[in-house]
């Protein structure tokens, strides 16, 4: 398949680990020689050994394998895999299945027809805990380890008959709207949009209407930063077909992302009355969360006050922006790191349109170190910042900048 990936799932989660954690390779490299019991080859020569092992380049031998594992507090199966796994996966408490369901899953794998609803529902599991981390994290980390999980979803999706079938594909059909989504915030568009594709085909095999629709409205979202607005807009009403069949929450995200594309037009009362829509089906969607798909967690009325800031911005409206943005941010959990940086980027940008220089910059600097983390579209809107402050001649620019070198964009 189209973004597929080498990376052995053991480097996959050695790499996710020390992201988990925060850590940076020279991090890993001095708590390594914390951990060891004799003197380490020098700090330069331990982090490209690092490099080599979270690549895949290196398996690291039996000394690296306990050492790494002292570092983290975790065992070598958690890691290593040295024990044959159900699913690769980061080392989570919340994804650890007891011992009966550890068996089952695993027997399946070595007999996919002997698949069954807990292991299919261990999986959505494993996903949704995955998409959280990713909050924190970043895609970068994680898109190897789902690559390698999605081969192994597929390979039990073919061995389920009868009525779980359809739940098995649905299964599938999220992977890749995850992988697709981990694809895009990579900058690696192609990826993403052939992921999209998969994925939407797959959600239409399982006769998930809400999967598909959110499948378009993720596509329309790719439109929209790719400054496709007329895209975007076709894309986010292709949404709307299925309505009838989804959720209020899917339908917000569809207007939400039809607003968005107009506003990017510059067709402001298109874009207010759309949004203005969203609104008022996301305040139904939050009467009964529990009744809209895992995988729309993240989106309530404090992330849509987001989207509105962005919609302003595109309309030139700079304090109309800030205040949507502050007003989200503020409801926004500490632990989302990927998205405070970019919603951070976008208010720095909202104070700069009303001629705030010094709440521009202050702002800026405050997401710098998560954006350059987690985040490499907050990265260039940070830049963009940056450019249109040395432009006016205002000072800051070059503190906005050095505070983004060495980034991942």
């Amino acid at each position: 398949m189209t973004g597929t990936t080498k990376t052995p799932a053991w480097a996959a989660r050695l790499l996710a680990a020390r992201n988990a954690r925060g850590w940076s390779q020279r991090d890993l490299a001095r708590e390594l020689i914390k951990a060891s019991d004799k003197p380490l080859t020098e700090l330069p020569n331990l982090i490209r050994r690092i490099r080599g092992h979270e690549t895949g380049e290196h398996r690291p031998d039996a000394f690296y394998t306990q050492l790494y594992c002292k570092a983290f507090g975790l065992t070598e199966d958690q890691l290593f895999g040295t024990v044959t796994k159900p699913v690769p996966a980061i080392a989570l408490p919340t994804l650890a299945p007891d011992a009966d369901l550890y068996e089952r899953i695993t027997r399946a794998i070595d007999q996919p027809s002997r698949v069954d609803a807990a292991t299919v529902q261990w999986l959505e599991h494993c996903l949704a805990e995955h998409r959280r981390v990713e909050d924190t994290i970043g895609s970068r980390p994680l898109l190897p380890l789902i690559h390698a999980q999605l081969s192994t979803v597929a390979d039990l999706a073919r061995g389920v008959r009868g009525p779980l079938a359809d739940r098995a594909v649905a299964v599938l059909a999220q992977y890749a709207q995850f992988i697709a989504w981990m694809c895009h915030d990579s900058h690696r568009h192609a990826a993403a949009l052939a992921w999209y594709d998969r994925s939407h085909a797959w959600a239409l095999e399982a006769g998930d209407a809400a999967l598909a629709a959110t499948t378009l409205n993720m596509r329309a979202h790719q439109a929209w930063s790719l400054g496709d607005a007329p895209r975007c807009v076709r894309l986010a009403e292709a949404s709307r077909w299925h309505d009838g069949r989804t959720t209020p929450g899917v339908q917000g995200m569809a207007a939400q992302m039809a607003g968005r594309g107009h506003a990017q037009m510059g067709e402001a009362n298109l874009a207010r009355t759309r949004l203005a829509e969203a609104e008022e089906l996301i305040r139904t969607a939050a009467e009964h969360p529990e009744d809209e798909p895992p995988w729309m967690y993240f989106y309530d009325e404090g992330w849509f006050l987001m989207q509105r800031g962005m919609a302003e911005l595109e309309l030139g409206d700079g304090r109309r922006a800030a205040d949507y943005l502050e007003r989200g941010l503020s409801t926004l959990p500490e632990h989302y790191r990927r998205d405070r940086a970019w919603y951070g980027a976008c208010l720095a940008r909202a104070h700069l349109m009303q001629g705030d220089a010094e709440a521009a910059i202050a702002t800026a600097l405050a997401v710098a170190p998560d954006a350059k983390e987690v985040n490499a579209y907050a990265v260039t809107e940070l830049h963009r910042t940056a450019h249109d402050l040395a432009a006016r001649g205002a000072p800051g620019a070059e503190v906005i900048r050095s505070s983004l070198a060495g980034s991942k964009s």
